[in-house]
């Protein structure tokens, strides 16, 4: 949900324009199969699970924009798209987007660390340990090639929720935003 409220989606439909000839009856939208097979990926789901989940789950069905009462599609449309991405570099490009969204929300984080680091200190108090330092502690560049972009994924985002709620929770007069 987090991805649709802050990033406006990994991917828009106008990145597969090339994908889809121009003529023909509408079909799904391919940034949302993008983002099922993401997702699909991230969670460990077969094709018959990701598209039940499309179905069913509220926190899906918020991500990719749906009304509550979408009817969802087949799971084998999620077998047809994946069967696009060899062709032409389609794969590459498509994670590259990810990836670099992937790489300003990593960076965000660091950003905003750095930035608490240097005008409240006491902020970080009890939150900020080695680890962190590992993650956030340099400029973020994944690269062509990353190493483990599935655990960056499953750790970014828990980890700027935490650093907000022990914001909220330790130090709530905090300035909210950036200060000139």
């Amino acid at each position: 949900m987090w991805i649709r409220d802050r990033l406006d989606g990994l991917w828009s439909d106008k990145d597969f324009a090339q994908w889809y000839p121009r003529d023909g009856r509408p079909g799904l939208s391919p940034a949302q199969l993008a983002t099922v097979s993401m997702l699909q990926f991230v969670l460990d789901l077969s094709d018959p699970d990701a598209a039940e989940a499309v179905r069913c789950r509220i926190d899906f069905t918020y991500t990719l924009g749906l009304e509550l009462d979408d009817p969802g599609f087949h799971h084998s449309v999620l077998g047809d798209f994946r069967d696009r991405l060899p062709q032409d570099g389609r794969a590459d490009r498509l994670l590259d987007l990810a990836l670099t969204r992937l790489e300003l929300a990593a960076e965000a984080m660091r950003a905003a660390l750095e930035e608490l680091a240097r005008t409240a200190a006491h902020a970080l108090n009890g939150l900020v340990d080695e680890d962190w330092g590992r993650r956030y502690g340099r400029q973020i560049r994944l690269g062509t090639n990353p190493t483990r972009p599935k655990t960056r994924i499953n750790t970014t985002g828990p980890d700027a929720r935490r650093l907000l709620e022990h914001l909220s929770r330790n130090r709530p007069g905090l300035p909210g935003g950036p200060q000139a």
